[in-house]
């Protein structure tokens, strides 16, 4: 009865299926390791809630280039870990990040650096404020405090995509946290990694505290489930196929029977 199965036709089908199949299971594993990967990050996020603050240069390697270049970024396990800096803020080299999203309004995130005794600097991100009356204006920005200041916060790994420079009145504007540009415009080398400034620390205030950024992992553990479904439907089309094959099309008298059947 299933000797048609040995044939070519099928033969390939059944190759076709199970190669499909094993794409899937793959899809899915990829998506399972996503999964991980972002849960691993939220709960460094929430560990770093109630975590002692440990100084910069333990948490990740110091700059060792010439001014105006940015050292190696901090690992991937040290993301959100918070730190501490102590130095002075340049507010003459001031960084504005412009259309930064929280809670739905759009502004500015203020990135001050922070120099250390040594001569490297840390980019502190000091916090968000909403843009001018009118949309996309920049606002007046509180000044950092002068003197030697020490500073906590979270660590945060530069962002992706070209980060395209202007200056305005003196200040440069930025789209995206990109440490290389960013740091070629300074005369210093630069951490590699930019620091989000706790609630309530010293050039802090009259901005709002930029919070971590949590992953939303229940996603990929969706897609997961997705496609190892798919994987199993599609594995299981092969032997209802193969049956609806075998017993062949009906019967003349079935087929006789079938608008008997719905005439009625």
């Amino acid at each position: 009865m299933y000797r048609f199965l040995v044939t070519p036709r099928w033969l390939g089908l059944a190759a076709l299926t199970v190669g499909l199949a094993a794409l899937m299971v793959l899809a899915g594993h990829w998506q399972l390791e996503r999964y991980h990967e972002r849960s691993a990050i939220n709960a460094r996020i929430d560990a770093a809630r109630t975590a002692t603050p440990v100084p910069i240069d333990e948490a990740m390697p110091a700059p060792r280039g010439e001014a105006g270049t940015a050292g190696p970024a901090a690992a991937r396990d040290a993301q959100w870990s918070r730190v501490r800096v102590t130095g002075r803020y340049d507010p003459d080299r001031e960084v504005l990040a412009r259309g930064r999203t929280l809670d739905g309004q759009v502004g500015f995130e203020v990135l001050t650096p922070v120099v250390l005794d040594g001569g490297a600097a840390v980019l502190v991100d000091r916090g968000w404020i909403a843009a001018g009356p009118a949309a996309g204006t920049r606002p007046d920005v509180p000044p950092a405090p002068a003197g030697e200041v020490t500073v906590t916060g979270r660590l945060a790994r530069t962002e992706s995509g070209a980060a395209r420079l202007v200056r305005q009145d003196g200040r440069i504007e930025v789209r995206r946290v990109s440490l290389d540009p960013v740091a070629a415009e300074l005369p210093y080398p630069v951490y590699g990694s930019y620091v989000l400034l706790d609630p309530g620390e010293p050039g802090g205030n009259a901005l709002t505290a930029v919070p971590s950024r949590r992953e939303n992992a229940w996603q990929n553990a969706g897609y997961v489930v997705q496609w190892w479904l798919f994987a199993a439907m599609t594995l299981a089309a092969y032997p209802w196929l193969a049956r609806r094959e075998a017993k062949g099309p009906p019967a003349d008298g079935d087929r006789a029977a079938g608008p008997a059947l719905a005439a009625r």
